[in-house]
């Protein structure tokens, strides 16, 4: 196993390069607007919306295939006809001069929920919203999916929440929580260097941001706060882990507790992914996990109301 490497943080302003087809547009209005990346089916009517919700210190060009077109979530989900909002989270990017501090996840998820329903008023979204989580956004995707979603109109309906690399309790090597800009969560966040394109970790750099000091704040306190967020999503609900995850214990008592945790909900998949590391949308492994998310996503918009059984 190589040793993995030190990634030099880019420039916090530094923009992501955006792949074609991908438009940079703004959500909500008024002080707090949030940017997202939009990409959408050649039919122009989307059978969903897909909203994928970056991880600590990410932002959205994580989910576009930096390094890889075939590994890109965007140009899968659009090419199965879904339109995807890679946002940007609350505290990052456009929002970062508004909300230098960032917010707490469960209100980074409240102002998520506010643009969502504006962008619905003004765009089609289909059978409704899907939400797909990771790490650090996969805590704000939980308590997003936690907010009241009324489903009587696709607007307002929630058809399903897929997390990945967003456990319960972390890992003794987590314990410090390392911080990703220095570098000093490598081993964390990459695992065996196999496990990527070639090419990733230079490419990686420009996705790097500061993290926003409320969110920061609040990372010792997540398993505190995790059965009461899990406990209020009443979607169904799927998780992933790489096998070769850092950040978070996978231990199988464990998983099963992760999963007995949504008690509002069915019982969820909880996967294990070979040869993946914890950064899973960037790695060899990205098609196959996209595929077995969108996979889901068709569940949800098959089963009655939108629900799998």
């Amino acid at each position: 196993m190589s040793a993995p490497p030190t990634v030099a943080p880019a420039e916090t302003t530094a923009p992501d390069l955006v792949p074609e087809g991908v438009e940079r547009i703004v959500l909500g209005r008024g002080a707090h607007r949030l940017g997202a990346w939009r990409a959408e089916p050649a039919t122009g009517t989307p059978r969903s919306v897909l909203v994928a919700v970056h991880g600590r210190a990410m932002s959205p060009g994580y989910f576009a295939g930096p390094s890889a077109p075939h590994t890109s979530l965007l140009a899968l989900a659009t090419a199965l006809g879904h339109t995807v909002l890679a946002v940007e989270r609350p505290g990052y990017g456009l929002s970062r001069a508004a909300l230098p501090r960032g917010l707490p996840l469960a209100e980074q998820a409240r102002l998520l929920r506010l643009s969502l329903a504006d962008y619905a008023g003004l765009h089609p979204v289909g059978a409704g919203f899907f939400l797909l989580g990771h790490s650090d956004g996969g805590k704000t995707a939980l308590h997003l999916a936690g907010e009241t979603w009324s489903g009587a109109t696709p607007a307002d309906r929630l058809l399903g929440l897929d997390l990945n690399g967003c456990g319960w309790h972390y890992a003794p090597a987590a314990a410090h929580f390392p911080d990703t800009l220095s570098g000093g969560a490598g081993a964390l966040n990459w695992g065996p260097l196999r496990l990527y394109p070639g090419g990733t970790f230079r490419t990686s750099r420009a996705l790097l941001r500061e993290v926003p000091a409320a969110e920061e704040e609040e990372t010792g306190r997540w398993p505190g706060r995790f059965p009461a967020a899990a406990a209020r999503v009443r979607c169904p609900v799927r998780l992933t882990f790489g096998a070769y995850e850092g950040w978070w214990c996978l231990e199988r008592d464990e998983l099963d507790a992760v999963a007995a945790g949504f008690t509002g909900t069915r019982r969820p998949a909880v996967d294990l992914l070979p040869e993946a590391g914890h950064n899973l949308s960037l790695g060899l492994a990205a098609p196959l996990y996209h595929a077995r998310a969108l996979t889901f996503l068709e569940e949800c918009l098959a089963a009655p109301s939108g629900r799998p059984r």
